[in-house]
């Protein structure tokens, strides 16, 4: 149910039962929440006999149509997402009850790390076809070795293996760029992703590099040379604002089809993998309970949600993008919400698009909770 013109519970009862969906959210509201319950009586009010007794009038008042909650929902994104000063798309959805949010759903947005999910999935596909095994021992090599959390901050020398559960794990928990590269590889290429996600029927996604592909795509590294890391290290140590290049917009970048993905067919992927579609049940556990450990987003997806939701979100972030994926779980068997909000070609302090993805998730979450109580 997308809108609340559908709802037949009598106007009392349905107030009763909304101010205790209310009630749930425990803590104080955004605008939406006050906005939406606005909408949501004027529409079960309006029109027929009872429009009129209320009113006083003889006959029917409804001369204007006031908007529909998914309306009012989707503009409070819309005003949200002006604040991040730059694109915005969000795509969400209720896979119980198929409510949808959107904003820019068809429109491609770089990735960054949230492609490190379809990596996952493949990979655990080939697990679920016997040719790799989650204890399987891989070694790295110091090629793929590029900076982040895990494995390249925390064994330095060459010499390294982990197994695939292990490597699968901290890419998902940490956004380690090493564990992907190397798991990018034993996958069979990024062409190898990209056909994969292809043959679950999703366009609008594409996998053409790994992390060190992106990367070295973003700086404008010649390919084929030596390895990515290590050119950046030159590069840090010839300009010291190597780093701060790193957060800001690069228009060549942005526009760039290769490795970018529409919201719409990141919440495909993701409700695909939640409901059990592409993986085993015990390949889906270990996707979707590394993405619930998830440490890189605290303060997107996560960050405005009351205390105890059960998220599982993977994080993207480079130059003017900053992104987070993944899937809300609501109160009470409510629904579960795939969600995908990426931004791109932001100017603005890090801190305050994360913020938006913050706001913009919140503002889902009341929207959803309040939806799923009008059935």
């Amino acid at each position: 149910m997308n809108q609340y013109q559908t709802v037949s519970s009598p106007p009392a009862a349905a107030s009763t039962r909304r101010s205790r969906t209310l009630r749930r959210l425990r803590v104080r509201q955004p605008a939406i929440a006050a906005t939406l319950m606005a909408a949501m009586c004027s529409l079960s009010m309006v029109g027929g006999a009872s429009a009129a007794k209320l009113s006083g009038a003889a006959g029917p008042i409804a001369t204007q149509r006031p908007a529909s909650a998914r309306a009012v929902a989707e503009a409070e994104i819309g005003r949200l997402a002006r604040a991040a000063g730059g694109e915005v798309g969000v795509l969400a959805r209720n896979l119980e009850t198929g409510a949808t949010l959107s904003l820019n759903d068809g429109a491609p947005f770089p990735m960054a790390s949230t492609f490190k999910i379809a990596v996952a999935g493949t990979i655990l596909a080939q697990v679920d076809a016997g040719r790799l095994g989650l204890q399987q021992m891989v070694p790295v090599d110091p090629d793929l070795v590029l900076s982040s959390e895990g494995i390249a901050e925390t064994f330095p020398f060459p010499g390294v293996s982990a197994s695939v559960h292990n490597l699968i794990e901290t890419m998902l928990t940490h956004s380690d760029n090493t564990a992907t590269n190397v798991l990018t590889r034993l996958a069979g290429g990024p062409a190898a992703v990209t056909a994969w996600v292809k043959s679950k029927g999703i366009d609008g996604m594409r996998i053409d590099g790994d992390t060190n592909g992106i990367v070295g795509r973003f700086f404008g590294l010649p390919a084929g040379g030596e390895p990515v890391e290590a050119q950046l290290k030159k590069l840090a140590a010839a300009d010291p604002t190597l780093d701060d290049q790193g957060t800001k917009p690069n228009p060549k970048f942005d526009d760039d089809p290769r490795d970018s993905s529409t919201p719409k067919a990141m919440v495909q992927l993701l409700a695909k993998i939640a409901d059990g579609h592409v993986l085993s049940p015990a390949s889906t556990q270990v996707l979707l309970g590394s993405m619930e450990r998830c440490t890189t987003g605290l303060k997107r997806l996560r960050g405005m949600l009351p205390p105890g939701t059960l998220v599982r979100d993977k994080t993207g972030t480079i130059g003017g993008t900053v992104n987070d994926v993944g899937l809300i779980t609501l109160p009470e068997g409510r629904g579960r919400i795939a969600i995908a909000v990426f931004i791109k070609k932001s100017a603005k302090p890090f801190e305050e698009r994360e913020r938006v993805i913050a706001q913009i998730a919140r503002s889902v979450y009341d929207y959803m909770l309040i939806e799923s109580a009008g059935e």
